[in-house]
């Protein structure tokens, strides 16, 4: 089985084996271009996010969309890992291939003790996306008022 599949069922120990024989697998990307770290991050792997970022992954590696672990973690609230992937350096403003970051993210699925972090992180507020929508405009159309009132400019 691949590094892949480990991370997938949550296998650390195995993970921990892998990266300590070849810790380049670190940097490796699956089939649809997911790097391990936003895989891990994304399925809510935080002891193997922290094998991967000890073995020297980037914590800002994108996936296809150019999304970084950051970003897909917002999706879901993650709030542990990330707040791992910042004390690690993740860039807290980075911005995927549509212009959006994980401040827009965390706005658009009404993750507010996740929106919270990434603002104590120095989230900028004022990004806009593609389509010129900042995290505050996200929070609005999806009718989140609390979350609108905390990203507002």
């Amino acid at each position: 089985m691949s590094i892949f599949d480990k991370i997938k069922s949550g296998e650390s120990a195995e993970v921990k084996r892998m990266l300590s024989e070849n810790p380049s697998l670190a940097e490796q990307k699956d089939s649809k271009g997911f790097p391990p770290i936003v895989l891990a991050s994304y399925s809510d792997q935080l002891e193997i996010t922290r094998l991967l970022i000890d073995a020297g992954a980037d914590v800002d590696a994108r996936d296809a969309a150019g999304n970084t672990a950051l970003m897909g973690i917002c999706f879901k609230g993650y709030t542990d890992i990330a707040e791992l992937l910042l004390k690690n350096g993740a860039d807290v403003n980075a911005r995927n291939s549509s212009g959006a970051t994980a401040l827009i993210f965390a706005a658009m699925f009404d993750q507010k003790k996740t929106a919270q972090l990434l603002l104590d992180n120095g989230a900028d507020k004022s990004i806009e996306d593609s389509r010129g929508s900042t995290a505050y405009h996200h929070a609005r159309m999806k009718g989140y008022a609390e979350m609108a009132e905390l990203v507002k400019k």
